[in-house]
Protein backbone atom coordinates (compact mmCIF):
# COMPACT_ATOMS: atom_id res chain seq x y z
CA UNK A 1 0.00 0.00 0.00
CA UNK A 2 2.87 2.29 0.85
CA UNK A 3 4.69 1.72 -2.32
CA UNK A 4 0.77 3.58 -4.02
CA UNK A 5 2.14 6.92 -2.61
CA UNK A 6 4.87 9.04 -5.04
CA UNK A 7 7.94 10.47 -3.33
CA UNK A 8 7.34 8.33 0.11
CA UNK A 9 9.49 9.12 2.75
CA UNK A 10 12.06 6.45 3.79
CA UNK A 11 11.49 4.22 5.93
CA UNK A 12 14.96 3.69 7.46
CA UNK A 13 14.28 5.66 9.97
CA UNK A 14 12.38 2.25 11.54
CA UNK A 15 15.20 1.00 12.78
CA UNK A 16 16.27 3.64 15.51
CA UNK A 17 12.59 3.40 16.97
CA UNK A 18 11.98 7.36 16.70
CA UNK A 19 8.25 8.63 16.94
CA UNK A 20 7.75 9.54 13.15
CA UNK A 21 5.03 12.08 11.92
CA UNK A 22 5.12 11.37 8.21
CA UNK A 23 3.79 14.64 6.63
CA UNK A 24 0.56 14.30 4.47
CA UNK A 25 1.58 13.56 0.86
CA UNK A 26 -2.05 12.65 -1.23
CA UNK A 27 -2.01 9.52 -3.09
CA UNK A 28 -2.17 10.52 -6.97
CA UNK A 29 -5.27 7.94 -7.16
CA UNK A 30 -7.43 8.20 -4.17
CA UNK A 31 -6.17 11.69 -3.18
CA UNK A 32 -6.43 10.25 0.92
CA UNK A 33 -3.74 11.09 2.75
CA UNK A 34 -1.42 7.78 3.97
CA UNK A 35 -1.75 6.49 7.61
CA UNK A 36 0.47 8.71 10.19
CA UNK A 37 3.29 5.87 11.41
CA UNK A 38 3.90 6.30 15.10
CA UNK A 39 6.78 4.20 16.86
CA UNK A 40 8.03 5.10 20.33
CA UNK A 41 10.95 5.84 20.75
CA UNK A 42 13.34 4.22 23.33
CA UNK A 43 13.08 6.39 26.31
CA UNK A 44 14.46 9.24 27.62
CA UNK A 45 18.02 10.16 28.61
CA UNK A 46 19.60 13.39 30.49
CA UNK A 47 23.23 14.01 29.02
CA UNK A 48 25.83 15.96 31.14
CA UNK A 49 26.69 17.95 28.49
CA UNK A 50 29.36 20.71 28.13
CA UNK A 51 28.59 21.70 24.54
CA UNK A 52 32.08 19.92 23.08
CA UNK A 53 32.95 18.11 20.57
CA UNK A 54 32.68 14.57 22.81
CA UNK A 55 29.00 15.61 24.29
CA UNK A 56 27.56 17.02 21.11
CA UNK A 57 28.39 14.29 18.83
CA UNK A 58 26.98 12.20 21.81
CA UNK A 59 24.10 14.08 21.73
CA UNK A 60 23.39 13.64 17.97
CA UNK A 61 24.08 10.09 18.05
CA UNK A 62 21.48 9.26 20.91
CA UNK A 63 18.94 10.49 18.85
CA UNK A 64 19.93 8.63 15.43
CA UNK A 65 19.44 5.50 18.11
CA UNK A 66 16.31 6.69 18.93
CA UNK A 67 16.46 8.55 22.40
CA UNK A 68 14.65 11.58 23.30
CA UNK A 69 17.60 13.59 24.95
CA UNK A 70 17.50 16.24 27.28
CA UNK A 71 20.88 18.38 28.14
CA UNK A 72 22.10 19.21 31.35
CA UNK A 73 25.42 21.64 31.67
CA UNK A 74 26.20 22.18 35.41
CA UNK A 75 27.99 25.61 35.74
CA UNK A 76 30.51 24.90 38.35
CA UNK A 77 32.98 28.30 37.80
CA UNK A 78 34.18 27.42 34.40
CA UNK A 79 33.96 30.13 31.62
CA UNK A 80 31.39 29.54 29.21
CA UNK A 81 29.01 31.00 27.15
CA UNK A 82 25.80 29.07 28.38
CA UNK A 83 23.51 30.89 26.25
CA UNK A 84 25.25 29.80 23.44
CA UNK A 85 25.30 26.06 24.84
CA UNK A 86 22.00 26.35 24.99
CA UNK A 87 21.20 26.92 21.86
CA UNK A 88 23.42 25.20 20.75
CA UNK A 89 21.90 21.93 22.26
CA UNK A 90 18.50 23.18 20.70
CA UNK A 91 19.77 23.07 17.52
CA UNK A 92 21.07 19.50 17.46
CA UNK A 93 17.44 18.33 19.13
CA UNK A 94 17.57 18.40 22.16
CA UNK A 95 14.33 17.55 23.99
CA UNK A 96 15.00 19.89 26.85
CA UNK A 97 18.20 22.31 28.04
CA UNK A 98 19.11 22.67 31.84
CA UNK A 99 21.30 25.32 32.68
CA UNK A 100 22.17 24.76 36.66
CA UNK A 101 24.51 27.11 38.36
CA UNK A 102 25.86 25.17 41.02
CA UNK A 103 29.10 27.10 42.28
CA UNK A 104 27.86 27.85 45.30
CA UNK A 105 27.27 24.32 46.75
CA UNK A 106 30.46 23.59 44.70
CA UNK A 107 32.57 25.28 47.05
CA UNK A 108 30.33 24.79 50.28
CA UNK A 109 29.76 21.09 49.69
CA UNK A 110 32.35 19.73 48.09
CA UNK A 111 35.37 21.94 47.74
CA UNK A 112 35.49 22.82 51.41
CA UNK A 113 35.30 19.29 52.76
CA UNK A 114 38.79 18.43 50.50
CA UNK A 115 40.21 21.80 52.05
CA UNK A 116 39.14 20.27 55.49
CA UNK A 117 40.55 16.91 54.85
CA UNK A 118 43.86 18.76 53.50
CA UNK A 119 43.33 16.02 50.38
CA UNK A 120 46.09 15.93 47.74
CA UNK A 121 46.37 12.72 45.61
CA UNK A 122 49.77 11.45 44.94
CA UNK A 123 51.46 14.62 47.10
CA UNK A 124 50.77 16.84 44.14
CA UNK A 125 47.54 16.31 42.39
CA UNK A 126 44.51 18.88 44.20
CA UNK A 127 41.75 16.60 42.66
CA UNK A 128 39.95 19.52 40.73
CA UNK A 129 38.16 17.17 38.22
CA UNK A 130 37.39 14.01 41.08
CA UNK A 131 36.19 16.35 43.54
CA UNK A 132 33.34 18.28 40.77
CA UNK A 133 32.23 14.65 39.79
CA UNK A 134 30.02 14.24 42.26
CA UNK A 135 28.12 17.39 42.47
CA UNK A 136 27.46 17.45 38.75
CA UNK A 137 26.16 13.97 39.02
CA UNK A 138 24.23 14.25 41.74
CA UNK A 139 21.99 17.10 40.06
CA UNK A 140 21.98 15.01 36.82
CA UNK A 141 20.06 12.58 38.63
CA UNK A 142 17.87 15.29 40.07
CA UNK A 143 16.69 16.00 36.71
CA UNK A 144 16.17 12.54 35.61
CA UNK A 145 14.19 11.58 38.68
CA UNK A 146 12.04 15.18 38.18
CA UNK A 147 11.67 14.48 34.38
CA UNK A 148 10.87 10.56 34.45
CA UNK A 149 14.35 10.09 32.13
CA UNK A 150 14.80 6.73 32.30
CA UNK A 151 18.32 6.64 31.59
CA UNK A 152 21.33 9.17 32.59
CA UNK A 153 24.29 9.77 30.23
CA UNK A 154 27.96 11.08 30.21
CA UNK A 155 30.41 11.73 27.48
CA UNK A 156 33.63 10.76 29.46
CA UNK A 157 36.22 8.18 27.94
CA UNK A 158 36.26 4.48 28.46
CA UNK A 159 40.04 4.53 30.28
CA UNK A 160 39.56 7.28 31.95
CA UNK A 161 38.94 7.58 35.62
CA UNK A 162 35.55 10.47 34.83
CA UNK A 163 33.69 7.22 33.93
CA UNK A 164 34.00 5.48 37.28
CA UNK A 165 33.11 9.05 38.95
CA UNK A 166 30.01 9.74 37.75
CA UNK A 167 28.95 6.11 37.22
CA UNK A 168 29.34 4.87 40.95
CA UNK A 169 27.39 8.22 41.87
CA UNK A 170 25.18 7.28 39.12
CA UNK A 171 24.49 3.41 40.62
CA UNK A 172 24.27 4.77 44.26
CA UNK A 173 21.23 6.85 43.37
CA UNK A 174 20.09 5.74 39.75
CA UNK A 175 21.37 3.29 38.35
CA UNK A 176 20.71 3.43 34.74
CA UNK A 177 23.45 4.28 32.37
CA UNK A 178 24.35 4.26 28.52
CA UNK A 179 28.28 5.38 28.62
CA UNK A 180 28.55 5.81 24.82
CA UNK A 181 32.26 5.18 25.02
CA UNK A 182 32.19 1.54 26.22
CA UNK A 183 29.25 0.31 23.65
CA UNK A 184 31.42 -1.32 20.76
CA UNK A 185 29.29 0.25 17.98
CA UNK A 186 29.89 4.17 19.61
CA UNK A 187 33.91 3.57 20.15
CA UNK A 188 34.52 1.24 17.06
CA UNK A 189 33.01 4.13 14.74
CA UNK A 190 34.78 7.10 16.40
CA UNK A 191 38.37 5.71 16.92
CA UNK A 192 40.09 8.72 17.62
CA UNK A 193 38.92 12.47 17.47
CA UNK A 194 39.30 12.96 13.63
CA UNK A 195 36.44 10.14 13.93
CA UNK A 196 34.42 12.73 16.00
CA UNK A 197 35.56 15.54 14.17
CA UNK A 198 34.16 13.82 10.74
CA UNK A 199 30.85 13.35 12.16
CA UNK A 200 30.13 16.65 13.48
CA UNK A 201 31.40 18.23 10.27
CA UNK A 202 28.82 15.77 8.47
CA UNK A 203 26.18 16.33 10.84
CA UNK A 204 26.52 20.37 11.23
CA UNK A 205 28.02 20.57 14.60
CA UNK A 206 30.11 23.18 15.48
CA UNK A 207 32.76 22.62 17.82
CA UNK A 208 35.38 24.11 19.39
CA UNK A 209 38.20 22.05 19.00
CA UNK A 210 40.65 22.07 15.95
CA UNK A 211 43.94 20.48 14.76
CA UNK A 212 45.49 23.72 16.41
CA UNK A 213 44.56 22.99 19.54
CA UNK A 214 45.17 19.08 20.32
CA UNK A 215 44.30 18.28 23.62
CA UNK A 216 41.31 18.13 25.82
CA UNK A 217 40.78 20.43 28.86
CA UNK A 218 38.26 20.23 31.35
CA UNK A 219 37.96 23.71 33.86
CA UNK A 220 35.74 24.40 36.70
CA UNK A 221 36.21 26.25 40.29
CA UNK A 222 38.77 24.06 41.51
CA UNK A 223 41.06 24.02 38.58
CA UNK A 224 41.85 23.60 34.95
CA UNK A 225 43.04 20.10 33.69
CA UNK A 226 44.99 19.65 30.60
CA UNK A 227 45.65 16.28 28.93
CA UNK A 228 45.13 13.79 25.63
CA UNK A 229 46.64 14.33 22.19
CA UNK A 230 50.05 15.74 21.72
CA UNK A 231 50.39 16.05 25.94
CA UNK A 232 50.05 11.90 25.80
CA UNK A 233 54.25 12.05 25.56
CA UNK A 234 55.09 12.66 29.05
CA UNK A 235 58.54 13.99 27.83
CA UNK A 236 56.66 16.44 25.92
CA UNK A 237 56.85 20.22 27.33
CA UNK A 238 53.33 22.18 27.31
CA UNK A 239 52.55 24.60 24.60
CA UNK A 240 53.42 28.34 26.00
CA UNK A 241 50.04 29.33 25.46
CA UNK A 242 48.07 26.26 26.80
CA UNK A 243 47.60 27.90 30.77
CA UNK A 244 44.54 29.79 31.23
CA UNK A 245 44.17 30.46 35.05
CA UNK A 246 47.71 31.59 35.67
CA UNK A 247 50.57 33.43 34.13
CA UNK A 248 53.72 32.85 33.80
CA UNK A 249 55.80 33.17 36.62
CA UNK A 250 57.61 35.50 34.46
CA UNK A 251 55.16 37.27 33.93
CA UNK A 252 53.95 37.80 37.38
CA UNK A 253 54.32 40.71 39.93
CA UNK A 254 57.76 41.29 41.26
CA UNK A 255 56.24 42.21 44.60
CA UNK A 256 53.98 39.89 46.96
CA UNK A 257 50.13 40.21 47.88
CA UNK A 258 50.02 39.23 51.42
CA UNK A 259 46.50 37.76 52.66
CA UNK A 260 45.44 36.88 55.97
CA UNK A 261 43.36 33.93 56.25
CA UNK A 262 40.29 33.07 58.69
CA UNK A 263 39.34 29.49 59.20
CA UNK A 264 36.56 27.97 61.65
CA UNK A 265 36.26 24.42 61.72
CA UNK A 266 38.62 23.68 59.22
CA UNK A 267 37.24 25.73 56.60
CA UNK A 268 38.19 29.60 55.66
CA UNK A 269 35.49 31.78 56.47
CA UNK A 270 37.03 35.53 55.63
CA UNK A 271 40.24 36.40 53.38
CA UNK A 272 41.39 39.92 53.47
CA UNK A 273 44.05 41.51 51.04
CA UNK A 274 46.15 42.95 53.98
CA UNK A 275 48.08 46.19 52.35
CA UNK A 276 44.46 46.75 50.22
CA UNK A 277 41.87 46.17 53.19
CA UNK A 278 40.02 44.38 50.80
CA UNK A 279 37.97 41.45 52.20
CA UNK A 280 35.32 38.26 51.43
CA UNK A 281 33.39 36.31 53.72
CA UNK A 282 31.18 34.03 51.37
CA UNK A 283 32.69 30.82 50.43
CA UNK A 284 32.31 31.28 46.31
CA UNK A 285 33.68 35.03 47.07
CA UNK A 286 36.45 33.85 48.83
CA UNK A 287 37.50 31.41 46.88
CA UNK A 288 37.03 32.95 43.55
CA UNK A 289 38.98 35.53 44.99
CA UNK A 290 42.01 33.39 45.79
CA UNK A 291 41.91 31.92 42.44
CA UNK A 292 42.32 35.38 41.21
CA UNK A 293 45.17 36.57 43.45
CA UNK A 294 47.19 32.87 42.62
CA UNK A 295 46.29 33.31 39.24
CA UNK A 296 48.31 36.65 38.94
CA UNK A 297 51.34 35.06 40.72
CA UNK A 298 51.34 32.04 38.51
CA UNK A 299 50.94 29.56 41.72
CA UNK A 300 48.77 26.43 41.02
CA UNK A 301 50.84 25.17 38.00
CA UNK A 302 51.79 20.98 37.86
CA UNK A 303 52.83 19.03 35.12
CA UNK A 304 52.28 15.20 36.57
CA UNK A 305 52.40 11.49 35.61
CA UNK A 306 49.74 9.66 38.12
CA UNK A 307 47.83 6.54 38.66
CA UNK A 308 44.65 5.91 37.01
CA UNK A 309 42.06 4.01 39.22
CA UNK A 310 41.52 1.28 36.69
CA UNK A 311 45.24 0.55 36.61
CA UNK A 312 47.39 2.88 33.77
CA UNK A 313 49.22 6.01 34.24
CA UNK A 314 48.48 9.11 32.32
CA UNK A 315 50.01 11.97 32.12
CA UNK A 316 47.87 15.61 33.71
CA UNK A 317 48.17 18.95 33.32
CA UNK A 318 46.78 21.06 35.90
CA UNK A 319 46.03 24.97 37.26
CA UNK A 320 44.44 25.03 41.06
CA UNK A 321 45.65 28.94 41.84
CA UNK A 322 43.24 29.56 44.53
CA UNK A 323 43.36 25.53 45.67
CA UNK A 324 47.03 25.66 46.16
CA UNK A 325 46.64 28.41 48.59
CA UNK A 326 43.93 26.86 50.82
CA UNK A 327 45.73 23.67 50.66
CA UNK A 328 49.20 25.31 51.80
CA UNK A 329 47.46 28.32 54.23
CA UNK A 330 45.32 25.17 56.11
CA UNK A 331 48.33 23.03 56.45
CA UNK A 332 49.99 25.68 58.67
CA UNK A 333 47.71 26.23 60.79
CA UNK A 334 46.63 22.82 61.47
CA UNK A 335 50.37 22.21 62.22
CA UNK A 336 49.77 24.95 64.45
CA UNK A 337 47.38 23.97 66.22
CA UNK A 338 46.98 20.47 66.10
CA UNK A 339 48.26 17.63 68.54
CA UNK A 340 51.62 16.15 67.37
CA UNK A 341 49.57 12.49 67.01
CA UNK A 342 46.28 13.81 66.36
CA UNK A 343 47.52 15.26 63.37
CA UNK A 344 49.20 11.65 62.35
CA UNK A 345 45.64 9.93 62.32
CA UNK A 346 44.17 12.95 60.52
CA UNK A 347 47.09 12.83 57.77
CA UNK A 348 46.44 8.92 57.31
CA UNK A 349 42.86 9.48 56.81
CA UNK A 350 42.98 12.75 54.30
CA UNK A 351 45.40 10.39 52.51
CA UNK A 352 42.62 8.10 52.53
CA UNK A 353 40.20 10.44 51.79
CA UNK A 354 42.18 11.64 48.86
CA UNK A 355 42.12 8.04 47.40
CA UNK A 356 38.79 7.86 48.02
CA UNK A 357 37.34 11.01 45.92
CA UNK A 358 40.38 10.34 42.97
CA UNK A 359 38.58 6.96 42.67
CA UNK A 360 34.92 8.20 42.60
CA UNK A 361 34.13 6.87 45.97
CA UNK A 362 32.13 10.09 47.42
CA UNK A 363 28.94 8.41 48.00
CA UNK A 364 30.64 5.22 49.53
CA UNK A 365 29.75 4.42 53.61
CA UNK A 366 33.55 4.71 53.99
CA UNK A 367 33.20 8.48 52.80
CA UNK A 368 30.17 9.30 54.49
CA UNK A 369 31.97 8.54 58.13
CA UNK A 370 35.25 10.07 57.02
CA UNK A 371 51.69 34.90 51.74
CA UNK A 372 51.22 34.55 47.78
CA UNK A 373 54.08 35.16 46.07
CA UNK A 374 55.79 33.60 43.09
CA UNK A 375 58.11 31.16 42.88
CA UNK A 376 57.58 27.18 42.45
CA UNK A 377 59.11 24.19 40.55
CA UNK A 378 57.60 23.56 36.92
CA UNK A 379 58.48 20.07 35.60
CA UNK A 380 58.82 20.75 31.76
CA UNK A 381 58.99 16.53 31.06
CA UNK A 382 60.26 13.15 31.77
CA UNK A 383 61.85 10.53 30.34
CA UNK A 384 63.14 6.90 31.72
CA UNK A 385 64.00 3.23 29.87
CA UNK A 386 62.09 2.28 33.21
CA UNK A 387 59.01 4.12 32.58
CA UNK A 388 56.16 1.91 33.45
CA UNK A 389 54.10 5.06 31.23
CA UNK A 390 52.48 3.01 28.67
CA UNK A 391 51.57 5.98 25.41
CA UNK A 392 49.55 4.10 23.18
CA UNK A 393 47.53 2.07 26.39
CA UNK A 394 46.64 5.74 28.08
CA UNK A 395 46.05 7.13 24.13
CA UNK A 396 42.72 8.33 23.06
CA UNK A 397 43.33 7.93 19.97
CA UNK A 398 44.70 4.30 19.89
CA UNK A 399 42.57 1.40 20.50
CA UNK A 400 45.16 -1.12 22.02
CA UNK A 401 44.51 -4.16 23.98
CA UNK A 402 42.36 -2.58 26.47
CA UNK A 403 38.75 -2.97 25.82
CA UNK A 404 36.51 -0.29 26.79
CA UNK A 405 33.81 -2.89 27.52
CA UNK A 406 35.75 -4.40 30.84
CA UNK A 407 35.41 -0.58 32.75
CA UNK A 408 31.74 -1.94 32.86
CA UNK A 409 31.94 -4.91 35.02
CA UNK A 410 34.69 -3.07 36.93
CA UNK A 411 32.42 -0.33 37.93
CA UNK A 412 29.31 -2.97 38.44
CA UNK A 413 31.30 -4.55 41.40
CA UNK A 414 32.53 -1.06 43.13
CA UNK A 415 29.22 0.26 42.96
CA UNK A 416 27.20 -3.06 44.86
CA UNK A 417 27.87 -1.92 48.13
CA UNK A 418 27.02 1.45 47.29
CA UNK A 419 23.59 0.80 46.63
CA UNK A 420 23.23 -1.40 49.52
CA UNK A 421 23.93 1.60 51.43
CA UNK A 422 22.01 3.94 49.71
CA UNK A 423 19.44 2.06 50.00
CA UNK A 424 19.83 1.40 53.74
CA UNK A 425 20.44 4.86 54.18
CA UNK A 426 16.97 5.95 52.88
CA UNK A 427 15.59 3.40 54.70
CA UNK A 428 16.40 4.43 57.77
CA UNK A 429 15.83 8.14 56.94
CA UNK A 430 12.38 7.44 56.30
CA UNK A 431 11.84 5.69 59.38
CA UNK A 432 13.44 8.26 61.73
CA UNK A 433 11.23 10.89 59.71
Amino acid sequence: MIGDFRNCITLINFLYGKSLYFPCIFCPQTQQPPLTCIIMSKGTVVLAYSGGLDTSCILVWLKEEGYDVITYLANIGQVEDFDAAKKKAESLGAKKVFIEDLRAEFVEEFIWPSVQASAIYEDRYLLGTSVARPCIARRQIQIARQEGAQYVSHGATGKGNDQIRFELTCYALYPEIIAPWRIPEFYNRFVGRKDLMEYAEKNGIPVPVTPKAPWSMDANLMHISYESGILENPKSHAPAGLYLMTKSPEDAPNSPDVLEIEFKKGVPIKVTHVKEGKSKDTPLDIFSYLNEMGGRHGVGRIDIVENRFIGMKSRGIYETPGGTILYHAHLDIETFTMDREVRRIKQGLGVKFAEMLYNGFWYSPECEFLSVFKGQVYILGRESPKSLYNEDLVSMDVQGDYDPCDASGFIKINAVRFVSFISYFWYVTARLE
